[in-house]
């Protein structure tokens, strides 16, 4: 295991102190469950949120300057396939670093294809629970969806393969998060129980990552970045809210504070843009 937890937070604190500082812009193709608390909590970290459907728009916005990219595979449909081909492939084309959230794959076989399809464009970051990481490595996928029925432990093997054949920094989550680029490997303790009964908040983890793949050194330090930011910002939440939707509120407030470990002075935060 590498890096101990002060160090972890330490980057951390660093990555969140360059997004205040440099505000990328971040495209989330992401899906309608999670579209509002996505945008809430990149502009809480102090990134600009853009959501945008037509191909030419998204070309144009990673033309002027696109920090990073979120494709989320929840609420899919056959345009929405396309869609995602079409900016995953522009993505890598430009060098822009995107992060793939494969949910439910490996259960239904619609998305399962797409992500074969959409790993052939290079993400830089596969996020998704234990469940989906070990379906998309080729182990007997899950039926439970979204909802992970394995340990985050149990897919450390499979996302170091994931990671070995795809290149692709992988980020699973669960009690225990563990990143690995199919070499080194790291464990985030924190987060709390509560962050899985608010719908979108692991959705929005993949934004955030997206938000720190524009201001980290390398992927890995972005994945573990952002599992840190918030997870340490869900602990904050749960200390002084008990209930979900006191939490889901609390937890955007814990994102907005000015630091996550040691890092320095809030800024002025963008506005949505679309």
């Amino acid at each position: 295991m590498n890096a101990d937890l002060s160090q972890i937070r330490r980057t951390a604190a660093a990555v969140l102190a360059e997004i205040r500082t440099v505000h990328p812009v971040v495209l989330s193709l992401t899906n309608s469950v999670a579209q509002q608390i996505t945008a809430n909590m990149l502009l809480a970290v102090g990134a600009a949120p853009v959501m945008l459907k037509d191909r030419s728009e998204v070309e144009n916005l990673m033309d002027a300057g696109c920090g990073g990219m979120l494709l989320n595979l929840g609420t899919l449909s056959a345009g929405q396939a396309v869609h995602m081909l079409d900016a995953a492939k522009a993505a890598h084309e430009r060098g822009v670093p995107w992060v793939l959230d494969p949910v439910a794959v490996g259960s239904l076989e619609f998305r399962t294809a797409l992500c074969r399809d959409l790993l052939k464009s290079y993400p830089s970051i596969i996020r998704g629970n234990a469940s989906e990481i070990m379906a998309l490595a080729g182990y007997a996928p899950s039926a439970r969806g979204t909802d992970a029925t394995v340990s985050s432990a149990d897919a450390v093997q499979p996302a170091q393969e994931l990671a070995a054949e795809t290149r692709a920094v992988v980020l699973v989550t669960g009690e225990v998060d563990y990143v690995t680029d199919g070499t080194a490997l790291h464990a985030i303790r924190s987060g709390h129980p509560l962050m899985t009964r608010v719908a979108g908040v692991g959705c929005g983890l993949g934004a955030l990552c997206a938000a720190c793949l524009a201001c980290a050194p390398s992927a890995v330090e972005a994945a573990v970045a952002a599992s840190c930011i918030l997870g340490d910002a869900g602990l904050r939440a749960a200390r002084r809210a008990d209930t979900v939707g006191s939490f889901a509120t609390a937890l955007l407030d814990e994102l907005d504070r000015p630091s996550t470990g040691s890092a320095g002075t809030k800024k002025p935060r963008p506005k949505a843009r679309l």
